[in-house]
This record gives C-alpha cells, sequence and structure tokens, in this order.
C-alpha cells in the first residue's frame, strides 16, 4: 500500500465520516485509479469510521502551510 498526493486527493471531497467500504465505493464511483482503491482495500478494518483523509493518511497535507512554493 502507497498514498501519493494524487492518489489521496481522490478522497479529498468523500463523504467524511466515511468507512473503509463506503470510501471504497466512493473512490469507484468517481473513477478514482484502481490504485486508490487497492490502497483502501489493503487497509485494517475495524468497522468504525475514518472522519477525515488525515486518518486515512497521516502524511496527507491539512493546510496551506504543507505547501511551499516559491514565491518571487
Amino acid at each position: 500500500m502507497y498514498w501519493t498526493l494524487d492518489l489521496a486527493s481522490y478522497l479529498e471531497d468523500a463523504p467524511w465520516p466515511a468507512t473503509r467500504v463506503e470510501l471504497m465505493d466512493y473512490a469507484d464511483r468517481t473513477g478514482a485509479p484502481a490504485e486508490v482503491v487497492d490502497n483502501l482495500e489493503a487497509m485494517e478494518d475495524d468497522g468504525e469510521p475514518y472522519e477525515s483523509i488525515e486518518e486515512v493518511w497521516p502524511d496527507y497535507p491539512s493546510g496551506d502551510d504543507d505547501f511551499y512554493f516559491e514565491e518571487d
């Protein structure tokens, strides 16, 4: 299982909170790449909903401060 910013961004607008099964359904319905569904299938499922994308991938940038662009 691997997450990238591009893959995780497909779940950014998911209906949070959501269970793993709900996230897999959302990813499938919205046309996310197969890698997104594969990553969700590989996650442990305790039946509890995930509250946000950060619970799925803790390294997901959570604010504007996480993006560093060189400004002239």
